[in-house]
């Protein structure tokens, strides 16, 4: 099944870090507006925000669940994004 893009619209950098945490990413090191995180099965994601409660952009959004995490929508439903 299609990642619902559309209802993903209001995800803040506080909700992506906390399914990340979730997912067993750990933070790998935090320069600037920019944290690095990284699975023990190689995946890498970079969260970018400069307040924690800030809206993600849906692009940004779509590399880091699809491209970097990535986390398919059953993914998304058991870490409650969804």
């Amino acid at each position: 099944m299609a990642i619902p893009w559309r209802s993903l619209r209001s995800i803040t950098a506080r909700e992506i870090i906390n399914a990340l945490y979730k997912d067993g990413f750990v933070l790998r090191n935090s320069v600037g507006s920019h944290q690095r995180f990284r699975h023990t099965d190689g995946r890498r994601v970079t969260v970018t925000f400069h307040r924690p409660g800030q809206t993600i952009g849906i692009g940004l959004l779509q590399r880091m669940i699809r491209d970097q995490a990535r986390w398919t929508d059953e993914d998304l439903r058991r870490l409650e994004l969804l």
